[in-house]
């Protein structure tokens, strides 16, 4: 074989190699930076998605606790009112029985006197149950205030008790078992909060 042959041949083979050989090198590169550029991006992905978890569960969790304690508050609530209402009604029980006739003689003549100075002329409203058993009385017990103007009156809607009118109507007040115990209620329904309140703190 001719000698320049053998060496055309040679270079070929040489500068084939180099160029295959550059060829690897820039493919390998170019993966290598390929495969960083996707490592980089999954990191941050990943980063995203911890922080996105994160707040996520941040956010859960601030409208969990929100929704228990809105639910703690209505519960209290619901507890408070039929606690109230409960006390209520034993209020009432106890006071309607308290207000029976023998009571009932003691205190009107005592709210009359201190009536009659400053209004004068007054009714004395009772249901009629009551205004039948104490007419008697009445005539014979009050029958110098009812010489002044007073009046013994059967009056509608009133349960046990007993209500005080001028007779100009110009102020009324309400001596009824069930006026007595919603004052009574609006003194002890903050007193009884307290109570809740200062329990609540012991759970």
């Amino acid at each position: 074989m001719d000698i320049q042959f053998q060496e055309f041949i040679d270079k070929i083979k040489k500068d084939g190699i180099a160029s295959a050989e550059e060829e690897a090198a820039r493919v390998h590169l170019e993966a290598e930076t390929k495969a960083k550029e996707i490592v980089e991006a999954a990191q941050k992905e990943a980063i995203n998605i911890v922080q996105k978890a994160k707040e996520t569960a941040l956010h859960t969790e601030k409208a969990g606790i929100a929704a228990v304690e809105q639910a703690s508050r209505n519960l209290i609530i619901s507890f408070k009112s039929e606690i109230e209402e409960l006390l209520k009604k034993i209020i009432l029980k106890d006071v309607t029985e308290v207000y029976d006739r023998d009571l009932l003689k003691k205190i009107i003549p005592k709210v009359i006197q201190g009536w009659i100075s400053k209004a004068g002329s007054i009714d004395v409203i009772l249901n009629e149950k009551d205004l039948t058993s104490l007419s008697k009385w009445a005539q014979k017990e009050l029958s110098d205030e009812i010489n002044k103007g007073i009046e013994i009156k059967m009056g509608k809607n009133i349960g046990t008790g007993f209500r005080i009118r001028e007779k100009d109507g110009s102020a009324y007040y309400d001596f009824s078992a069930s006026a007595v115990t919603e004052a009574l209620c609006g003194y002890l329904n903050p007193v009884l909060a307290g109570i809740l309140k200062d329990a609540l703190k012991e759970v």
